[in-house]
């Protein structure tokens, strides 16, 4: 063991000022969609009164994600048409990309770090509507929300976590299984404390975040466990500071326990054209390689 392994006390850390709070508007939208009464035309009052929020849903609902015919030019109608779910999960992704840390720690890129997760949402949503029996705007909050955690452990632990990221190898070793050995605990541990305990988003969210790094565990009842199954596929897609597809073996073992392997291009193909259309949303870079061209060398 390293000399400079730590063990994570998770609820202290819960409340550290490195562990963001959700600003007003995003806790506002999330009590309101709890709220069984609220209809389009309530919960619409908070996103119109911020400016901002309000053209940032109208362009995310005009977005090829949805693919609407005709432009959407209201709030209320975008509510209407995509659900109360939907935009308060919209709300939710804004607020936690800019929220969170941009810790300088060995070869962490917070850039990356949302690239990555943003490929990983969009994947693992377009496996839940293939797989069906699953809520697929939740499974694309986990996905996006699986590595929350990371930029706040490598701020809080700095010299663990520089060590950590050095042992990964691009890859090769898990980072989980590092963080376990140097802190005690992961980062799905911690973002789905973070998740549940400190920002009281739905249980079941912060279950898929806390198990997407164990998809053999999963995978033992892939047909009873969709959502999780999604969001753990997602987690084997290659990361973009990575030179190969480490985990290229492992996703077509698990990906083919539940969806056709021949599948598996086409929805790559997939995710690299919503992610054009959304990326500018949440102000996110496109990355040097899409997860097409990483397909194709890996045939090679």
């Amino acid at each position: 063991m390293s000399s400079n392994a730590v063990s994570v006390d998770v609820g202290q850390l819960l409340k550290s000022a490195s562990v963001p709070a959700l600003p007003q508007s995003a806790v506002t939208l999330l009590r309101l969609s709890q709220d069984p009464d609220v209809g389009p035309a309530e919960f619409a009052v908070p996103v119109e009164s911020d400016p901002g929020l309000a053209s940032q849903v109208l362009k995310f609902v005009n977005s090829a994600y949805f693919g609407f015919s005709r432009e959407i030019s209201s709030v209320r109608q975008a509510i209407t048409l995509v659900g109360i779910r939907t935009i308060r999960n919209f709300a939710l992704w804004s607020a936690v990309f800019s929220l969170m840390p941009n810790p300088r720690c060995g070869p962490f890129e917070l850039r990356s770090m949302w690239q990555d997760s943003l490929r990983r949402a969009i994947f693992g949503r377009e496996v839940a509507r293939r797989l069906g029996g699953c809520d697929a705007d939740e499974v694309f909050s986990a996905a996006l929300l699986q590595d929350l955690a990371i930029p706040i452990l490598a701020k809080e632990y700095s010299a663990q976590y520089a060590e950590l990221l050095e042992k990964r190898e691009g890859g090769h070793m898990r980072l989980s299984q590092l963080e376990r050995e140097l802190l005690g605990t992961d980062h799905a541990e911690v973002g789905a404390r973070i998740v549940g305990d400190h920002w009281k988003l739905p249980e079941s969210t912060a279950r898929l975040i806390a198990n997407h790094v164990a998809i053999e565990k999963v995978a033992t009842a892939a047909n009873e466990r969709k959502p999780e199954m999604a969001v753990a596929l997602s987690a084997l897609l290659p990361s973009t500071l990575d030179e190969s597809w480490v985990d290229l073996p492992q996703m077509l073992q698990y990906f083919g326990r539940v969806l056709p392997v021949e599948q598996l291009p086409e929805l790559l193909q997939e995710t690299d054209q919503v992610f054009e259309e959304l990326a500018p949303l949440l102000q996110i870079s496109k990355p040097a390689r899409s997860l097409s061209d990483i397909w194709q060398q890996s045939q090679q």
